[in-house]
């Protein structure tokens, strides 16, 4: 994302593992961390019985949280890497097109900041950019694919899972810049915890650089 104009000072690197004395192994503090994860049956069952309980119990979102839908077929690492980035502008300086991109969609729904994403030159870049982060690459954007990124993110004191395919963002409880990391690890964990038969999953961490 460098070349699209986030601080070189902040750098996507992987995530080897889960424990503490891997993730003491990462080059600085982590604002974000982006998941891929296979989409099966049990997971979809799960989402579905999820977000009928939000529907019915209502969660908290914070305004300052920026969530856009994914409209733009195998675009997920693309949306992934948009809700890390925007989302830590407290911490993370942005120039040239993220910021113009930033700037030009603050005060649109999640659905505009859709379409303004998909008709915008940024995305053939930043969907080229995606393929550049850790070491997973991404599919092409007509490829037919049963993995998904989402982000985790900590905004304004609370855990937040950033998925484009819902129709808004997922307040997962306290947490701080102390314990995000941590605190998302285990989110983590309880997504692999959904299909234990899965094994295929990937974590890439937004770290300060060295």
């Amino acid at each position: 994302m460098h070349n699209l104009g986030m601080s070189p000072a902040w750098t996507f690197t992987d995530v080897f593992g889960l424990e503490p004395e891997l993730l003491a192994m990462l080059p600085g503090p982590t604002a974000a961390l982006l998941f891929l994860f296979p989409i099966t049956k049990k997971v979809e069952q799960f989402d579905t019985e999820r977000l009928e309980k939000i529907g019915k119990d209502g969660q908290t979102v914070s305004p300052d949280v920026y969530f856009m839908k994914q409209t733009v077929g195998n675009a997920c690492g693309t949306v992934g890497l948009f809700h890390a980035v925007l989302n830590t502008q407290n911490k993370i300086p942005l120039e040239n097109s993220l910021k113009q991109f930033a700037e030009e969609t603050k005060s649109m729904s999640a659905d505009e900041r859709a379409a303004f994403l998909a008709e915008s030159d940024i995305i053939s870049s930043a969907h080229h950019e995606s393929a550049q982060e850790g070491q997973t690459e991404a599919p092409q954007i007509n490829e037919h694919v049963n993995n998904h990124f989402i982000s985790l993110i900590h905004k304004n004191g609370a855990l937040y899972e950033m998925d484009g395919r819902k129709e808004f963002p997922i307040n997962h409880g306290p947490t701080s810049d102390a314990t995000f990391l941590n605190d998302a690890a285990k989110l983590c964990k309880e997504f692999m915890q959904r299909d234990a038969d899965e094994l295929n999953f990937t974590i890439v961490a937004l770290c300060k650089a060295d």
